[in-house]
């Protein structure tokens, strides 16, 4: 047992970091352990921002980790709306924006990401947005309300799960929608042409507008409000607001001033970290968003942007803390839901990477399940309106099966039966 006047200090005030705190106390740590957050909210969740909350469908609290009492309860110190502005390895300790220090035993960088923002004219205009704190999904749901009122026009740059989330929600509302995307279809990088193609033709069919192949050169606007969007090849879209949803950039500064080894910008970037999700600093552990781990399965770094990663990343890193043998390895798993489409994704298989699709089920219903193989493995597995599945997929892709495809693509034949 980790001795009781041990502090254990928490960088980042999110999902992974308030289950690191709710594990050090479960694990029986009986030392301080403190938790700072540079927003004034307690930790909350994020897949709401996008989805149920946005749409007015679940209330402000059902977004948060624990209850505000919580935190006293367990005996965990929070620090909100402070910003770690430097740490100090050789003192073990951290320095708050405010001239605060706090000391360390083992400290934990749970900073997140943030997104990308759009480098164009026009997007200091008071109607260009972007998606990722609790207070921007407050603005957003005023904002698609008045748009759907109004018969307004939202132009997303970015044809990502957020981009697509927010179309939907936009288009529920009663919005006008275009979608911007450089790609020739949506969600390349992550399910290539042939399964991107189905969000498109989903989106069309509730009246959302795509622009492939584009990007966004200059927001225009009068008065501080936004009029439209041009793109590079001399489009204009009309436009009263404008949402930037071209991905998000791992927080690592605080990580780069201290001298912790990173992973390349080309490379994914992140926050080097082990299997134990231990960094070059053997008392600094990285969990979350802006870790980058070296995933034996499928022999790369990862570094993973979901709701899952962060709900196991956290507990993880903390029990690595507490001194006993972790290997984070678990399969990528996310989830969305657009208009009536929920999906599932457990994988990783970038394009490139693969070489085929097998499809089982029926994918014009849109109840199917997609597979991503290279040499017959199956690398990455998509259940789309079909539930109860997640676990033998990720069987499939941790066991390196290579099924017979025509059995893969066969809904007869049980998944189950396919592995090893």
């Amino acid at each position: 047992m980790v001795d009781a006047d041990q502090t254990f200090v928490i960088v980042g005030g999110g999902l992974a970091g308030a289950k690191a705190a709710e594990t050090l106390r479960s694990e029986g740590f009986t030392g301080r352990v403190i938790l700072i957050g540079d927003e004034r909210d307690h930790p909350y969740e994020r897949p709401p921002l996008s989805k149920g909350y946005l749409l007015g469908k679940e209330d402000r609290d059902s977004v948060f980790v624990h209850e505000p009492g919580w935190y006293a309860q367990a005996d965990v110190e929070l620090h909100l709306g402070q910003t770690v502005v430097a740490i100090d390895r050789k003192a073990k300790a951290v320095r708050l924006g405010d001239g605060a220090v706090i000391r360390y035993d083992k400290l934990l960088l749970v900073t997140g990401a943030e997104p990308r923002r759009l480098d164009v004219p026009g997007t200091g205009l008071a109607g260009v947005h972007h998606l990722r704190r609790l207070a921007h999904a407050d603005r957003l749901r005023h904002v698609l309300a008045s748009l759907g009122r109004d018969n307004g026009h939202l132009v997303i740059a970015g044809a990502g799960w957020i981009g697509l989330e927010i179309a939907a929600a936009a288009r529920e509302y009663g919005a006008e929608v275009t979608v911007v995307e450089s790609e020739q279809t949506p969600l390349h990088a992550v399910l290539g042409p042939e399964v991107g193609q189905m969000f498109a033709d989903l989106h069309s069919e509730h009246g959302v507008r795509f622009h492939f192949g584009a990007r966004l050169t200059e927001i225009a606007g009068q008065d501080g409000m936004v009029l439209a969007a041009r793109t590079d090849d001399g489009e204009e879209h009309p436009a009263h607001d404008v949402l930037a949803a071209i991905g998000a950039a791992p927080r690592t500064a605080l990580a780069e001033s201290a001298g912790l080894e990173l992973v390349d910008r080309a490379d994914g970037g992140g926050i080097a970290v082990d299997a134990s999700l231990r960094t070059s600093d053997p008392d600094i552990y990285a969990a979350g968003d802006v870790a980058a781990v070296h995933h034996a399965l499928f022999d790369t770094r990862l570094r993973v942007e979901h709701w899952a990663n962060a709900l196991n990343g956290g507990p993880a890193a903390a029990r690595a803390m507490l001194g006993q043998d972790v290997t984070y390895d678990r399969v990528p798993y996310f989830f969305s839901d657009q208009y009536d489409v929920g999906l599932e994704y457990s994988g990783w298989a970038p394009p490139g990477s693969y070489d085929q699709v097998v499809v089982r089920g029926d994918a014009g219903k849109r109840e199917f399940i997609a597979f991503w193989l290279r040499d017959g493995q199956v690398l990455a597995g998509m259940n789309v309106n079909v539930w109860d599945v997640t676990d033998p997929i990720q069987q499939l892709i941790r066991q390196g099966a290579r099924p017979d495809p025509d059995a893969l693509a066969d809904p007869s034949t049980p998944l189950a039966s396919l592995l090893g």
